[in-house]
Formats: C-alpha cells, sequence, structure tokens
C-alpha cells in the first residue's frame, strides 16, 4: 500500500516518542500489505475498527493511541487522516474527517 503521508506520523511520534516503534511498526507493515477490503485488514489487525466510507481506525501502542485513514482500495493508496490519544479521537467526527 502506498501510504500518505509518513510526515504526519513521524510529526506525531516526535511530540510522543512512545509511540514511535509502534507507528513505524504499523507503517512497515501496512506499506507491505496489500489491503483489497476490510476484512483483509481484519485479518491483520483483529482489533481494527472498520468504519463507513472506507475509514479504518487502528489501535496503536496497546490502544493508547488511535490512528485513523482512508483507504482507496482499488489504488493501494492509504490516507493517514488523524492520530491521537481517546480523548483527541472522541472530539473528532471520526465519519467526516
Amino acid at each position: 500500500m502506498r501510504i500518505i503521508a509518513k510526515k504526519t506520523l513521524k510529526t506525531f511520534w516526535e511530540k510522543h516518542p512512545d509511540a514511535e516503534n509502534a507507528l513505524k511498526n504499523w507503517y512497515n507493515g501496512a506499506a507491505k500489505a496489500s489491503w483489497q477490503n476490510p476484512n483483509k485488514i481484519k485479518d491483520e489487525y483483529p482489533y481494527a475498527s472498520i468504519l463507513p466510507d472506507s475509514r479504518v481506525v487502528f489501535n496503536i501502542k496497546g490502544n493508547e493511541y488511535r490512528l485513523m485513514v482512508r483507504i482507496n482500495y482499488d489504488y493501494s493508496i492509504v490516507w493517514i487522516r488523524f492520530i491521537g490519544n481517546h480523548a483527541e479521537y472522541d472530539k473528532i467526527q471520526a465519519a467526516k474527517i
């Protein structure tokens, strides 16, 4: 998968160094993946939440952080839409960002 943009992850882990390894592991796994649909994601990440409009929320660092992405399965593109803790996630409208 092509992930847009790693810089978003890097900016986050610079502010939250405890998330760096988990985000790098997610990035490396996602970059090697060939997700064709949400079921393929659930095979690899059983605790991922599948949302409408091709959005997926991944639990990062033992569910301390949430990473929300939007995926175009036909073109193998993953757009990072949000990364933050649960309190920050609760403030966003996941279906709209």
